[in-house]
């Protein structure tokens, strides 16, 4: 009889991949939760039976929520997993049904946002089986903006210019999707139209709901010395919900896995604001600044950022909603570091990610050489529902 508290793992659990990310899962849990040995013997011999007979096999509740939150712990592009032991989970997997799961999400819109004060929360909906998703939802997060094309002008402004965009370039192709589908956009189109949330099981064509605005808390933006900046009419939603990320706990596959932290301050005014191929808003501050825009070498670019670094901070505080900025993320991050390594464990990190695209080198997070491990449990990118899932 095989030795069932050894750490390589008795037959069925080596015979494929998926086989041994459940042992090495299991062995996780007995760590954590701290497990006796008998019953880590059950539980594997349970799961072992399972493995042998379908090739998968059902976490209990802690199991997922465990491996919900390490998939937190170990993802190498968040900057926010101090929190991680904090994560609540709600276990879903019963749910495959389009409108049952509409109904979840806006569930979760309303629990995750919490009025303001966000809280770190995942839905898990029906696991991946032998033909792949059993669901999926189309959405990159459950709230965003749509991007609708415009007029290339001719010729563009600059050879690399992207194509003009009013709202989202990000969302772009997506916006075309829920267009096709039949959503049909406000009149006149805004930068800030919320898009539908669209939902696809498996075999079926998918389903379009409208945009959840009852339960999307929106920030306007205003700026504490500049009251030009309301004038902007800008606006931004108070978490970011991210939805098409597929979930990888013990081999098992969640591809309908929506989780949310908080925002930190940088993600909104840096990236969505600020980049080139997203709202681009740099040279319209600027302006309004009166700044001086011939030569980057006036710094302009980086003292536009600044403000809308500072709009952005200041009116999720005056709106009460939870945020973080990107000093503090950076403080938490290496308590977190240190943390993982008084436990003994490696730290995962994408640089890239983890460091702030502002003022970086004023961040201790910028002076260390990061490695992505690529650690299991995670959450993991899959190809848009509309290309690979029918």
């Amino acid at each position: 009889m095989p030795n069932l508290l050894a750490d390589s793992p008795p037959p069925p659990f080596s015979s494929s991949p998926s086989s041994r990310e459940a042992w090495d899962f299991l062995q996780s849990c007995r760590a954590i939760k701290q497990w006796d040995d008998p019953h880590f013997t059950s539980r594997i011999r349970e799961v072992a039976t399972q493995l042998d007979a379908t090739h998968t096999w059902t976490p209990t509740f802690d199991e997922l929520e465990l491996g919900a939150r390490l998939a937190w712990r170990n993802h190498a592009r968040c900057i926010g997993r101090l929190f991680w032991p904090g994560l609540r989970v709600r276990d879903l997997r019963h749910l495959s049904d389009p409108h049952l799961i509409h109904s979840a999400l806006l569930e979760h819109l309303d629990l995750g946002i919490n009025q303001g004060k966000i809280q770190p929360l995942i839905s898990i909906f029906a696991p991946a089986g032998p033909q792949g998703p059993a669901v999926r939802i189309w959405n990159h997060q459950l709230l965003s903006y749509a991007g609708y094309p415009k007029p290339h002008p001719h010729p563009p402004s600059h050879p690399h210019s992207p194509p003009p965009t009013l709202g989202d370039p990000k969302n772009s192709a997506f916006t075309a999707q829920a267009i096709d589908l039949g959503w049909i956009p406000p009149s006149p189109p805004s930068p800030f139209d919320l898009l539908p949330i669209i939902i696809q099981k498996r075999h079926q064509p998918p389903v379009l709901f409208p945009p959840p605005l009852p339960h999307a808390l929106i920030v306007p933006i205003s700026h504490p010395v500049y009251p030009w900046f309301a004038d902007l009419h800008l606006q931004w939603y108070a978490a970011p919900i991210v939805s098409d990320m597929s979930l990888r706990i013990g081999g098992i596959d969640f591809p309908a896995s929506p989780f949310n932290g908080w925002y930190m301050g940088t993600e909104i005014a840096s990236r969505d604001f600020g980049d080139l191929s997203r709202y681009h808003l740099l040279p319209k501050i600027a302006a309004s600044l009166h700044l001086d825009t011939s030569s980057p070498q006036s710094l302009w670019q980086d003292r536009a950022l600044l403000e809308l670094n500072i709009a952005v901070l200041h009116s999720f505080k005056e709106a009460g909603v939870r945020i973080v900025d990107h000093h503090r993320a950076s403080s938490e991050f290496m308590e977190f570091a240190q943390t993982e390594i008084r436990a003994g464990r490696a730290v995962s990190a994408d640089w890239s990610w983890i460091v702030p695209p502002m003022s970086s080198s004023a961040t201790p997070v910028f002076h260390q050489l990061w490695e992505n491990l690529q650690s299991l449990p995670n959450y993991l990118h899959q190809p848009p529902a509309w290309e690979k899932f029918s």
